[in-house]
C-alpha cells in the first residue's frame, strides 16, 4: 500500500495540553504532519490516518516530534477555541457603564 504525508499548520491561542502528555505548551502556531495510507477497493480510492506528529520549537533551541492521537488533537483545538469563545462572550455580555 502507498501513504502519503501532508503539513499544516495549528494554532493555539492559550497554554494547551494533548492527552497523553503532562506538560501544558505554551501558544502559537505548530507544524502538524499526518501521514495516511491508501486504502483501495474496486470502486473507489481512499484514505486511512494511521500517524500524526506534531513538531515542537523549544525556547532552547532544540525541537521534538511528538506522536499524537488526532482526536487527542481536534479535543484540545476545541478546548482552545471554546476558552476564546467563552472570553468573547463575556465581554460581550457585559453591560457598558451608560446602562448602569
Amino acid at each position: 500500500m502507498s501513504s502519503r504525508t501532508s503539513t499544516s499548520l495549528v494554532t493555539f491561542v492559550h497554554p494547551f495540553v494533548v492527552a497523553g502528555y503532562t506538560d501544558e505548551l505554551p501558544p502559537g502556531s505548530y507544524e502538524l504532519f499526518a501521514e495516511d495510507e491508501v486504502m483501495q477497493s474496486l470502486s473507489f480510492m481512499a484514505y486511512r490516518r494511521t500517524a500524526t506528529h506534531l513538531l515542537i520549537k523549544w525556547d532552547t533551541g532544540g525541537s521534538e516530534l511528538r506522536p499524537i492521537d488526532h482526536r487527542d488533537l481536534e479535543m484540545a483545538l476545541a478546548q482552545d477555541r471554546a476558552c476564546e469563545t467563552k472570553q468573547n462572550s463575556e465581554a460581550a455580555l457585559s453591560p457598558s457603564k451608560d446602562l448602569r
